[in-house]
């Protein structure tokens, strides 16, 4: 079955070399990533790429909304896009997040990251 959903990802963090490294590993696999270095700025990049079909977000991120009330503010405004929650400080279970969102703990080996990026963007399960 070839995927016909957009191959686009928007990686929300706010230590640039943890977000160079996580937008890099997806763009080697053929797969868009949006980068954003906090909550602001992510749903400034959601609203002029509306192809973007997932979102990556760190928990702890400077500003005043967090990584998970940014993946709840997604989940209401763009139901469409799947999430994908990560954090080192926290540790949070898939219940804890919007419909279908996934936590992923820190540190997090790169091909685990790409595995759930694909499994999520070739599934119709968002």
């Amino acid at each position: 079955m070839i995927n016909t959903l957009p191959k686009e990802v928007l990686v929300v963090e706010d230590e640039p070399l943890v977000r160079m490294v996580a937008a890099d590993a997806l763009t080697d696999r053929g797969i868009m990533a949006w980068e954003a270095a906090d909550a602001g700025e992510a749903l400034e990049v959601l609203e002029q790429h509306p192809r973007i079909g997932l979102l990556f977000t760190d928990v702890n991120m400077p500003g005043e909304m967090n990584g998970l009330h940014l993946a709840h503010e997604v989940s209401v405004k763009r139901p469409d896009v799947g999430l994908i929650v990560t954090s080192g400080a926290v540790r949070l279970t898939d219940e804890d997040l919007p419909d279908n969102g996934t936590f992923l703990p820190k540190p997090y080996p790169t091909e685990q990251l790409i595995n759930i990026v694909e499994e999520k963007l070739d599934g119709d399960h968002f």
